[in-house]
């Protein structure tokens, strides 16, 4: 009688079992990225309470989507956050409110928050803005074609307004490292690190090419030491123009400031300019890579999509 009871009793586990593999077996995928499948039920966790209308449902799995985006974009960035520069951040924190640090300790005991829970907020803010700011420099896409017709067109209106000195003027071969502010690096800290970096290059500890590559926050000349090329310097903004002309060629300039942040720049080299539309290639490629920085900053997770492969499979 108890051999038949638990006879019974393991047939039941067993088709139970059964039942469950087959639910997972035919549980309907409704998109991939990157060949990774969402499920069905992740879909229907993320609708909540909301409606299963096909406007909730397409709401629901692209906030699944981007959240998958910006997950793979955290791992695959290696940023890795700096213990001590967020130790420095608390204390810059709490004098920039008057307060000393045991002081800051104490309001954040008032409202609940411990030390660990503020530092770490700090070092997901800076996580995040290094993810953002590579995810928009990775997915710029400047083709030539647009390049070439830019300044086929900048060539145009030179020639037409007769401005020769556009035409032949000195070019300047630059490279330069970009420290953009955030809300926890303000002028002081920029130009302060801006000026750590630029010590370390003088002194041998790194090169300017390195530094370029581990700090700027122009990803897209950091990748390549930092170099911008051959240009005339009204091709830049006159902050950075203005630098470049008196810079001595061979000396990295101190730390100045522009709209785009805080920047050192070295001049490597000179040439007298060619009256042709290669003079404009550079300020054409400028413009375009700026007019897509700043489309893409309006919502930078859409920038990751370029580069994913997503399917949706079920609408």
């Amino acid at each position: 009688m108890k051999f038949h009871s638990l006879k019974s009793i393991f047939f039941i586990a067993i088709s139970a079992l059964a039942i469950s593999i087959n639910v997972q077996a035919v549980e309907q995928v409704v998109a991939t990225v990157d060949g990774t499948p969402i499920l069905e039920s992740q879909l229907k966790q993320a609708l909540g309470g909301k409606a299963n209308t096909e406007s909730n449902r397409t709401k629901a799995l692209d906030s699944i989507i981007d959240d998958m985006l910006v997950q793979k974009a955290i791992k695959e960035s290696g940023v890795k956050v700096n213990q001590a520069h967020v130790d420095q951040i608390v204390r810059n924190i709490a004098a920039q409110n008057g307060l000393t640090y045991g002081q800051l300790l104490d309001v954040l005991d008032y409202q609940g928050i411990s030390l660990q829970q503020f530092r770490n907020n700090i070092a997901n803010q800076i996580l995040m803005s290094e993810v953002r700011n590579r995810s928009i420099g990775k997915y710029i896409d400047i083709s030539r074609e647009q390049v070439e017709a830019l300044s086929h067109q900048m060539w145009e209106q030179a020639k037409n307004s007769g401005n020769q000195q556009a035409l032949t003027a000195t070019h300047y071969k630059v490279r330069h490292i970009l420290l953009k502010l955030n809300p926890l690096l303000n002028d002081a800290q920029a130009k302060a690190e801006l000026s750590k970096v630029r010590a370390d290059i003088t002194s041998g500890k790194t090169t300017f090419a390195k530094a370029a590559k581990d700090y700027s926050k122009d990803y897209l000349s950091g990748a390549n030491g930092g170099d911008l090329g051959f240009a005339p310097a009204d091709n830049y903004v006159p902050e950075f123009a203005k630098q470049i002309v008196n810079a001595k060629k061979g000396t990295i300039t101190a730390p100045f400031k522009t709209e785009f942040g805080w920047h050192i720049l070295e001049v490597t080299d000179t040439k007298q300019g060619e009256a042709s539309e290669n003079t404009f290639h550079q300020k054409a490629y400028e413009t375009l890579v700026n007019q897509q920085l700043q489309e893409e900053s309006k919502d930078w997770v859409k920038a990751l999509r370029k580069g994913a492969d997503i399917r949706y499979l079920v609408k």
